[in-house]
């Protein structure tokens, strides 16, 4: 994310705080003047709160403004936890500010002789406070949820409290007015009991951030989005953690093994792809972990071992004989290498191939000088093509399946002769059969022109 898009966000954020800290500072006062004015012990109780909630919204204002710097060389995650720590302290403040409301009321009960003044003052600071209360509620609640930011969440929380602890309060009074005097301190225990309830509440949300628990409402959805992409065998591992505003993690995926890289790659842009259509705000990492198919021929595994290894192989023939599976294949190596370091290539080859298989497996490695990857060439002398171009076609006139040999090209090589041709192969013919015939007429021509080093045939079914 850069810094450019932080911005917005960062000042939406600030502002709603610094709108916080007035509110909270405002009703703070005028419930602390109300309750001296009153005696009231639940309305003094009111206003303790909210003098600690304008505590909180200050340090909840310091600790959205930390939370959006950009990761630096001490915090390479950010500093998305600010706003947990300072959810965290406001918890505290708000379990030590029920305990002394609890002190208070007790003794209150205690005591016969307690006055309170009610009057209009009092009833208009606390019907004040309720609609300040549930607007501010509201606007938090929103740009905490959008901005998925637990300061904020923590400020809209202290504003419910606040809202539900006015109207018990008011209740307290009326009580009082009504002729029970000992209503404003039950109404006090009220209070204290939903401040604790608050405190509970953002406690439990903010203990989880710390201690990294994952969002258990994100992963489920994250999970199946994962499986759902194409190419993804198995999800072996997702890990998330929330880190202020956002989601980090890391998810381990199943490919196969035979995968190209570039395959193996785009698989992983497609479940980043997945995940930020789930959770914009999530920064997953995705991991790959090869997996062997059921499926795997023995030649594919034998590719993927020869990849790995970056060696040429061709010509692979596998055999079962009495149980025991028997392997004999070509191996390209530079022409130039002398034939100490080639065996030993092909040794540990050979043993690579047995950790695949098992010990017991036979293998037998044919060493070939590895040709160039491109050949020098030029077109043959065409009196020269043309003799070519006659053999091919007597050659393949008394072979089943092969006719209409066509699109002849001779060249000339550094290495030899290079021929490639077309022809036309009954359509029902199968693949088997189709190649045989190619090879025999190969053979058959070179034996003819021996400096042929390679004939390549494209065959084409005749409906072609």
């Amino acid at each position: 994310m850069t810094q450019t898009t932080l911005q917005p966000r960062a000042s939406r954020k600030l502002t709603a705080a610094r709108a916080s800290i007035a509110a909270s500072a405002l009703l703070a006062a005028a419930k602390l003047a109300a309750g001296l004015w009153s005696g009231s012990l639940a309305l003094l109780s009111e206003a303790g709160h909210a003098f600690v909630d304008t505590g909180a919204t200050a340090l909840t204002y310091y600790a959205v403004r930390e939370a959006e710097k950009p990761a630096d060389a001490e915090h390479h995650f950010g500093h998305g936890k600010y706003e947990a720590l300072a959810a965290l302290v406001e918890t505290g403040l708000l379990f030590g500010l029920a305990l002394v409301v609890v002190g208070e009321a007790i003794r209150r009960l205690g005591e016969s002789d307690v006055v309170i003044d009610v009057g209009w003052p009092v009833y208009g600071v606390l019907a004040g406070s309720i609609v300040v209360d549930f607007v501010r509620a509201r606007q938090l609640g929103l740009i905490a949820k959008e901005e998925r930011s637990d300061a904020l969440a923590a400020d809209a929380m202290h504003f419910a409290s606040d809202l539900v602890s006015s109207v018990l309060a008011l209740i307290g009074i009326a009580a009082v007015h009504f002729g029970f005097p000992q209503g404003d301190a039950l109404a006090s225990f009220g209070v204290a009991g939903f401040i604790a309830v608050a405190g509970y509440r953002l406690g439990r949300r903010t203990i989880d951030t710390l201690l990294d628990a994952a969002p258990g409402d994100l992963a489920p959805q994250l999970e199946t989005a994962i499986r759902n992409v194409p190419g993804v065998i198995s999800l072996d591992a997702l890990r998330l953690r929330s880190m202020g505003a956002e989601v980090v993690g890391e998810a381990v995926i199943g490919v196969a093994r035979s995968l190209r890289v570039e395959q193996a790659a785009r698989i992983k842009e497609m479940v980043s792809a997945a995940i930020l259509g789930v959770a914009p705000h999530a920064r997953v990492t995705v991991a790959t972990s090869a997996h062997a198919l059921d499926d795997e021929t023995i030649v594919e595994r034998i590719m993927l071992v020869a990849s790995r290894r970056h060696v040429t192989a061709h010509h692979i023939i596998a055999q079962e004989i009495a149980g025991r599976l028997c392997i004999g294949l070509d191996i390209e190596l530079d022409g130039a290498m002398p034939v100490g370091r080639a065996h030993a290539i092909a040794t540990s080859f050979e043993s690579a191939i047995r950790d695949e298989f098992g010990s017991d497996v036979e293998i037998e490695t044919h060493i070939e000088p590895l040709s160039p990857h491109v050949l020098i060439g030029r077109d043959a002398d065409a009196a020269f093509a043309s003799e070519i171009v006659q053999a091919l076609d007597r050659f393949a006139e008394p072979l089943a399946y092969i006719s209409d040999v066509h699109d002849v090209r001779v060249r000339e090589t550094a290495g030899g002769l290079v021929v490639n041709y077309h022809c036309r192969v009954e359509a029902a013919a199968s693949v088997e059969a189709m190649h045989a015939a190619v090879d025999e007429l190969e053979r058959r021509v070179r034996e003819e022109y021996p400096e042929i080093v390679r004939i390549v045939g494209h065959a084409e079914p005749e409906d072609h």
